[in-house]
């Protein structure tokens, strides 16, 4: 008979997610949008993989998020799904994609867990959506919720600004709750308040921009390596350079090509 699979390699589930709380224990969640990236990340034990909408800036050199569709997203969740073998896989609902109806929404959803893969969604909005979310979480699709910057509203906000208003956060948080979600993104908030809304509410809050005091963190694979130059929020933490390496042996790799000491013998068929 073999042996009960060890909390390390085990998949994790909704129900773990949110269980994570309960024992107070800090949840690593990393933003992806590629097969290779996706690997990386779930073999070194993150908890969650975000399959974001960002990836119109990240990947695709928008200059939002507003242009991305549905089927970029299941194209994307279906190369992260198949790197991943712990992690939770979270698919972004892009813009106009689930606001129009919560008909809508539960459709959209469908299909990024039907031909997608994702184990769950993650739409944005507060107290707006939260039919929505009640209406897709009784269809049987778990729901993240994305409260504070919501850059799918970027215009509306007037920029990619810091977000103050505490009683809005704070019935936006609630409200998500209330209606089903098992976990909930606090974006670009001061340090303070992501902390009073992770109280307020008993599921789990994943910070980005939103200070300590949330129960998790979520950040961009290729902002936290060094790989996206174009924007630098303050709250990201470049954990590596990879560009400049990157830069650096590109470069070598033509000073060779050119000199003619690559391919060398050690690379060349007999």
């Amino acid at each position: 008979m073999s042996a009960a699979p060890t909390p390390a390699s085990r998949a994790m589930t909704v129900p773990d997610f949110r269980a994570a709380r309960l024992r107070n224990e800090k949840l690593a969640v990393i933003t992806a949008y590629d097969y290779t990236s996706a690997r990386l990340a779930d073999a070194a034990g993150v908890d969650a993989i975000l399959v974001g909408d960002s990836l119109g800036m990240v990947v695709q050199g928008h200059p939002t998020s507003l242009p991305v569709t549905l089927r970029d997203i299941i194209y994307h969740t279906r190369c992260v799904v198949r790197g991943v073998r712990r992690a939770l896989v979270i698919a972004d609902l892009p813009f106009l994609t689930y606001q129009v109806s919560p008909r809508q929404a539960i459709r959209s959803a469908g299909r990024l867990m039907k031909e997608a893969g994702a184990h769950a969604v993650k739409l944005e909005g507060g107290a707006r959506m939260a039919e929505t979310i009640r209406r897709i979480v009784a269809a049987g699709i778990p729901v993240m919720g994305h409260v504070g910057l919501t850059p799918q509203s970027v215009h509306l906000l007037g920029g990619f600004k810091v977000q103050r208003d505490e009683p809005q956060l704070l019935a936006d948080i609630r409200a998500v709750e209330a209606a089903g979600a098992f976990a909930v993104v606090i974006e670009s908030v001061p340090a303070d308040v992501g902390g009073r809304l992770t109280q307020a509410v008993s599921i789990p809050t994943i910070g980005i921009g939103a200070g300590v005091g949330c129960d998790g963190q979520v950040l961009v694979f290729h902002d936290m390596m060094g790989l996206f130059a174009d924007f630098k929020p303050k709250f990201v933490k470049r954990y590596a350079e990879l560009g400049a390496q990157v830069a650096s042996a590109v470069e070598t790799y033509c000073r060779e090509v050119r000199d003619g000491s690559f391919p060398g013998p050690e690379h060349s068929f007999r």
